[in-house]
């Protein structure tokens, strides 16, 4: 991945002595949408910030659009910061107009591009009217077009769908890939895992401050076994229990139970010689919520387990 439009590099950031930040690298593809995932707290929002040049790492360092530091190409970014804000008094136009202008758009424009993107998301009937007349959501989604009515090449959305309703996310996810289809790249944090799911051509995942996975979505999803769920004909328990790999439940009439990739022809031909026959068989990869857990249960089981250590190294002392 030559042509980046993110490179930070062992990002670390205190805050006094607890670590909020250690060691947290992203490399983001020019025109792609790059999801960053993590449980709350996890340190997205830090690791966000730093790397917009928002607030200095104590450690490591960040280069945007081609190498550059990112203060030299600011007007070139979009953000959307995790605590939204605009002034209630503004009317949708004239808000989405100034955030435009502080990056250098003409006024005008703005508010030309500002009425073209409330009417093409279903907003028009609110161009005129004042912030503080507006639902929460509805507010959000006017920062959101002002964050990016000035077309930048890096547009950078923290935590976008919280507090969205199912109708204005799904007019945020379109808007995500509208935005990456003009040549935009998006990089969004979530703890939402279907959004990610939907969007993201690659992703990193933040537990305990620090990157756990970085891939795509299949990458994350290949984490986890495949799950089976067969239906034989009619068939004694015991018979089908014996055909089938050890860990298999009954639920109903229905068996499930977790298989690798690579046992999934034999276990096809186990079924077919077996004469047990079919009424229902599915296989599939688990989604990225399933991957997601595993992966932060896995980094909750070692530290709590390092924690243990460290107790007893204690008490012994």
């Amino acid at each position: 991945m030559t042509d980046l439009a993110v490179e930070a590099t062992g990002l670390t950031k205190y805050f006094e002595t607890y670590k909020a930040v250690d060691q947290v690298s992203l490399q983001v593809p020019a025109g792609s949408i790059y999801g960053v995932l993590g449980p709350n707290g996890a340190g997205k929002t830090t690791s966000l910030r730093m790397t917009l040049g928002i607030i200095d790492p104590d450690a490591g360092s960040s280069r945007l659009l081609g190498g550059h530091k990112p203060q030299s190409v600011r007007h070139r970014i979009g953000y959307l910061p995790e605590e939204r804000g605009l002034y209630p008094g503004m009317k949708a136009r004239e808000a989405i107009a100034f955030m435009g202008a502080l990056r250098g758009l003409d006024w005008a424009e703005g508010r030309r591009r500002a009425a073209t993107f409330m009417t093409e998301l279903g907003l028009e009937r609110v161009i005129d009217s004042k912030i503080r007349k507006m639902s929460k959501g509805m507010a959000q989604m006017i920062q959101l077009i002002g964050s990016i009515v000035h077309a930048p090449d890096l547009i950078v959305l923290d935590e976008p769908f919280s507090g969205l309703d199912p109708v204005n996310q799904e007019r945020l996810e379109m808007l995500v890939k509208r935005e990456r289809d003009r040549g935009a790249t998006i990089l969004f944090s979530t703890h939402v895992m279907a959004h990610a799911e939907r969007l993201c051509d690659r992703l990193a995942i933040i537990a305990r401050s620090q990157r756990r996975f970085e891939g795509t979505v299949d990458d994350a999803r290949a984490l986890l076994p495949m799950q089976v769920r067969y239906t034989p004909r009619d068939a004694s328990r015991d018979a089908v229990a014996a055909m089938l790999p050890a860990g298999a439940e009954p639920r109903g009439e229905a068996w499930h139970f977790a298989i690798e990739d690579a046992d999934v022809e034999p276990l096809l031909a186990r079924i077919t010689a077996s004469g047990l026959g079919v009424t229902g068989l599915s296989i599939s990869r688990p989604a990225l919520h399933d991957a997601f857990v595993h992966i932060v249960r896995q980094v909750d089981a070692g530290f709590t387990a390092d924690a243990s250590e460290d107790a007893i190294e204690e008490a012994s002392a």
